[in-house]
């Protein structure tokens, strides 16, 4: 195990910068995972870390060693990508096998190692298999394995669940968290999937646009987003936003704007006066016959021990109410629904910035 620290690491294409001033420390054992929509320099981030790209400004460490100029097979990472990179000609033993005999591994502990691998993984059955022979799910296992017979520092891995059909990728998630803590070794997961992120990390690293939103456990991301795209970005199905003004009615500071209004209880909107955005989650809005808010149902998705409702509020507002099993509601009935004031956010119109106080 070993801790790895970038610190204020930048990465620029030309006058381009991808990766902006990230500073992170990964604990020993610890499971992080790097999350953001696409280009905002999550992969750019771990193949600094390998070593597959150049470091334009700052430092790696892993461990007591600075790696920032080590070439990757100096580092004593593995990494496990996408694309699976099997040999196609080699049998799985053989695919095991490979980067330790490239290391000029004694025979014995080539046998011990592959061995102790494919027990983990669950593979030893397919050890005489070539990869066209496999399976989306074997096939991901083998790169597991090929990663975990080199007993590495820290395992790197570039969304490796993004080939597999939705069933296979929960297995494979749960199969992933699982051998983490048998194996007590550091990762770095990278993923655009923020419900991955939330049910593999330990801790969550949200990046957009080449610099760092937030950082924390899932929960704490989930429960106190810094600003409007963490809170955006984080959560299935995603917040309600809904532009407005607090202002104050008989000194009771209260949320406004066409068509809807709610009340802000509590000390920590007590000073928050003007353009804001609310965000409410859809499992914090709820159907009530005694609700304070008029709305029609718009749309209704069935998910099984759940619905989620779509109801139009005003003009164009529209909120997603995420409920139990809910059979009687129909597309274009009236309802009204009740918010959950204590799980509410504001967000500055201007910067994004969450107004909730820390």
């Amino acid at each position: 195990m070993a801790q790895i620290v970038l610190d204020q690491v930048r990465k620029s294409y030309g006058d381009v910068e991808v990766v902006k001033e990230l500073s992170l420390t990964i604990h020993h054992g610890e499971f992080v995972v790097l999350v953001g929509p696409s280009g905002c320099g999550k992969s750019t981030t771990l193949r600094m870390v390998a070593g597959l790209e150049d470091v334009s400004a700052g430092t790696i460490r892993i461990g007591d060693k600075d790696v920032t100029q080590l070439e990757p097979k100096d580092r004593n990472i593995a990494m496990v990508f996408q694309n699976y990179a099997l040999y196609p000609h080699k049998t799985v033993y053989e695919n095991l096998a490979f980067g330790l005999r490239m290391r000029k591994a004694p025979a014995a502990e080539i046998v011990q190692q592959v061995k102790w691998a494919a027990e983990v993984l669950g593979i030893e059955h397919l050890l005489d298999r070539k990869p066209r022979q496999l399976s989306g799910g074997q096939m991901q296992r083998v790169s597991l394995g090929r990663a975990l017979v080199r007993r590495p520092d820290a395992f790197l891995l570039d969304e490796p669940l993004s080939n597999l059909d939705a069933k296979l990728r929960v297995h494979m998630r749960e199969e992933i968290g699982a051998l983490h803590k048998r194996v007590e070794t550091s990762m770095i997961y990278v993923t655009h999937d923020q419900v991955e992120a939330m049910t593999l990390g330990d801790r969550i690293v949200v990046m957009h646009q080449g610099y760092v939103q937030q950082v924390g456990t899932p929960l704490e991301v989930y429960d106190h987003p810094r600003n409007r795209f963490v809170a955006g970005f984080i959560g299935a199905p995603e917040m309600n936003f809904v532009e407005g003004e607090v202002t104050r009615i008989d000194g009771t500071p209260v949320f406004q704007t066409s068509g809807l209004r709610v009340n802000l209880p509590g000390e920590q909107w007590s000073k928050v006066q003007g353009p804001v955005v609310l965000g409410v989650r859809p499992e914090h809005l709820s159907i009530q016959d005694s609700g304070e808010i008029s709305a029609r149902v718009n749309l209704i998705e069935q998910l099984g021990a759940q619905t989620l409702l779509l109801c139009d509020v005003g003009e164009g507002i529209r909120l997603r109410v995420l409920s139990g099993r809910e059979d009687r509601m129909r597309g274009d009935m009236p309802c009204r629904i009740t918010v959950n004031t204590q799980k509410m956010h504001l967000f500055d119109r201007s910067n994004g910035n969450s107004l909730l106080p820390t």
